[in-house]
C-alpha cells in the first residue's frame, strides 16, 4: 500500500503513536498516511429522525447531510484506500433504513473503490442495511487496534470512540471548550464526527481509569487548527 502524500499539513497536527505517525485534522478524523487509512468515529447518522420517531423531539433534519458533506471533503482531500468508522455510525439500528435515497447514494459513492469498515457500536450493533462494506467488532492493522468502546483491559495501540471527548482550558479569563482527540501514548479516543453530537469533558470520571493522567495529552480541534494541550492544562 502506497503511503498518502503529506503535501499540506497547515492547521493539522502530526502525532507519534505506538511507533506510527498519525495526523489529526480539525474535522476530527485521524489519518494514518503509511496505511492510506482514514478513521472517524460516532457519525450518528439520522440522529434527528431518530429523535423525532422515538422521542417526539424534532431537531433540524440536516444532521446526516452535514455529516456526509464534511466526510466527503476529507475523503476527497486524502483519497484513502481504507475508511474505518469506529461505531455508532448510525444513531439506531433502523437508521440506515431511514436514509433518504440521496444520502444513500452519496454514501455509496464515498464507499466506491475503497475498503470501508463499519465497527459495531452500542447504537448500531448490527450491520447497516444494503450499504455494503465490512462489519466487524474490531479491526487490527499492524500494531494498532480499532474498536468502538474503550475498556479498562486493553491492548497497547487501541484507538476507540464512544465517549465523544472534549477538552476545556481557561485562557485569558475565559473558558474554551472544544472537541478533541485524547491519548496517553498507549490509547487514543477520537471525538464524535457527527454534526449534532455532544461531548464529554476528558476530566470527567468516565475517563479516570482509561488514561495515565500524567501522560494525558489532548489535541483540541479548532475551526481551522489543531492545538496540542497537555492534560495538566485542562479544567473541568
Amino acid at each position: 500500500m502506497t503511503a498518502l502524500a503529506l503535501q499540506n499539513l497547515d492547521g493539522m497536527a502530526e502525532m507519534a503513536f505506538c511507533g506510527n505517525m498519525l495526523v489529526v485534522e480539525p474535522s476530527g478524523c485521524v489519518i494514518w498516511p503509511e496505511q492510506k487509512l482514514l478513521v472517524v468515529s460516532d457519525l450518528h447518522l439520522e440522529k434527528g429522525s431518530s429523535f423525532a420517531a422515538r422521542k417526539g423531539v424534532f431537531m433540524p433534519p440536516y444532521d446526516t447531510q452535514a455529516t456526509l458533506e464534511m466526510l466527503a471533503t476529507r475523503i476527497l482531500h486524502w483519497q484513502p484506500e481504507t475508511v474505518i468508522s469506529l461505531g455508532d455510525s448510525f444513531h439506531d439500528e433502523d437508521a440506515s433504513l431511514r436514509l433518504p435515497n440521496s444520502y444513500r447514494q452519496n454514501l455509496t459513492q464515498l464507499m466506491q473503490g475503497r475498503e470501508w469498515v463499519w465497527i459495531c457500536g452500542n447504537h448500531d450493533p448490527t450491520p447497516p442495511e444494503n450499504l455494503g462494506g465490512t462489519f466487524a467488532q474490531e479491526v487490527h492493522i499492524g500494531n494498532l487496534h480499532f474498536k468502538h468502546e474503550p475498556e479498562l483491559e486493553f491492548r497497547v495501540g487501541e484507538i476507540a470512540g464512544h465517549l465523544h471527548p472534549c477538552a476545556k482550558i481557561r485562557q485569558r479569563g475565559k473558558n474554551v471548550r472544544r472537541r478533541c482527540v485524547a491519548g496517553d501514548g498507549n490509547r487514543l479516543i477520537l471525538p464524535a464526527f457527527g454534526a449534532f453530537t455532544g461531548g464529554l469533558n476528558v476530566k470527567d470520571k468516565a475517563y479516570r481509569d482509561l488514561f495515565d493522567l500524567e501522560r494525558l495529552t489532548t489535541w483540541m480541534l479548532g475551526r481551522d487548527n489543531v492545538y496540542r494541550i497537555s492534560g495538566k492544562q485542562l479544567v473541568y
